[in-house]
């Protein structure tokens, strides 16, 4: 693991809607949108909850296959089957106050944020519940309300509107951590470079997370970036910067406790690199004829859910009647979630034009 340390002093100044009926316990932690005051009092209960978030979040992208596969919901689709443990680890360090910025493949975030999974089922649909209305589909998801910015269709997209809100609250004297959540292939953008470069010189709050999956869509890590330790060549910023298996949510949430406590004492930008791995292709169109069945086989293997709940069962802390329920209240709550979006509205032709152009002065 490297870990570059910050030698830099200057401080900060000023340093919904519930599930269907049918969901009894849905959304545990994270429809809090995370918390800062520490994992719950008992360890066991609080690796139960971050089992019951991943997997909350692997159903309903397998639902998102099998309803894409059906033509139900079209576009581009981006899944992140094998990552779940990069955003419930990152949100159980966040506030409901703290902000979060993602990409195109961010269905994950979103759940873990605590955005319903009924609103981004009916977004996944192009229905006016949707989160975005409709009008962002699987790639723009959005939501004010939990400070959920974007689902950015642009590569490296969100980093700059992530320093504009990390600024912002560093302008306000408001003890505020903006989340960033990018690929490795973002490195290979200049606004990675700029944000980075930026965020050290005003002592943003920002958190940068890494999702490093080994593939900028289909082009391999090693054949686009010469350095491949991407924490190090963060840590060339002058940021605090280290490695995390990205496929163990336990070591995910240490690592992002710690550097959101050290952001709110006014540490500046971190960035934590999670080497984590998607277990299905770029997209939904994608062929994925880049990488070997061998490699993903390996990478199964470290499933960051399977890996977790090995060690409940290990523990004593995991039965197969705690898994069930686990298993019935995730799929209660897509059932409903999906049978909302069919029922939803389409948006009327009369208002496509609502929120393109503004209404004539005067």
């Amino acid at each position: 693991m490297s870990v570059a340390r910050n030698t830099r002093t200057k401080k900060a100044p000023g340093t919904p809607k519930p599930p269907g009926k049918n969901a009894k316990k849905a959304t545990p932690r994270h429809a809090r949108g995370g918390r800062a005051a520490g994992p719950a009092a008992e360890p066991a209960l609080h690796r139960m909850d971050l089992l019951e978030s991943m997997l909350r979040i692997r159903r309903f992208e397998e639902r998102c296959v099998e309803l894409y596969s059906a033509a139900r919901i079209r576009g581009f689709v981006h899944l992140y089957i094998g990552e779940e443990a990069v955003a419930v680890g990152v949100n159980e360090a966040l506030t409901p106050e703290d902000a979060v910025v993602s990409t195109y493949r961010e269905h994950g975030h979103a759940l873990a944020r605590g955005i319903p999974a009924e609103a981004v089922m009916a977004e996944m649909f192009g229905r006016t519940t949707g989160c975005s209305g409709g009008r962002g589909g699987s790639m723009h998801l959005f939501d004010a309300s939990h400070r959920f910015y974007g689902g950015n269709a642009i590569v490296a997209g969100g980093l700059p509107l992530a320093a504009g809100l990390a600024l912002a609250d560093r302008m306000r004297g408001q003890h505020r951590v903006t989340c960033c959540f990018f690929g490795d292939g973002a490195f290979a953008e200049g606004e990675f470079h700029e944000t980075a470069n930026l965020a050290v010189l005003w002592n943003l709050p920002l958190l940068l997370i890494c999702e490093n999956n080994l593939y900028a869509m289909g082009t391999a890590l090693e054949r686009h970036e010469a350095q491949t330790d991407l924490a190090l060549r963060a840590a060339s910023y002058g940021m605090v910067a280290w490695a995390v298996d990205g496929m163990d949510v336990e070591a995910v949430e240490h690592a992002a406790r710690r550097a959101t406590e050290a952001i709110r004492a006014g540490a500046g930008p971190h960035f934590v690199e999670a080497r984590t791995y998607r277990f299905r292709a770029h997209s939904m169109y994608d062929p994925d004829r880049y990488r070997d069945k061998a490699e993903i086989d390996r990478w199964k293997a470290r499933d960051p859910i399977d890996q977790l709940m090995a060690r409940l069962r290990e523990n004593g802390e995991l039965g197969d009647e705690e898994l069930a329920g686990i298993e019935q209240r995730a799929t209660h709550e897509i059932d409903d979630a999906v049978e909302a979006a069919e029922q939803a509205p389409e948006e009327p032709v009369e208002d496509l034009l609502r929120h393109v152009t503004s209404a004539p002065a005067g």
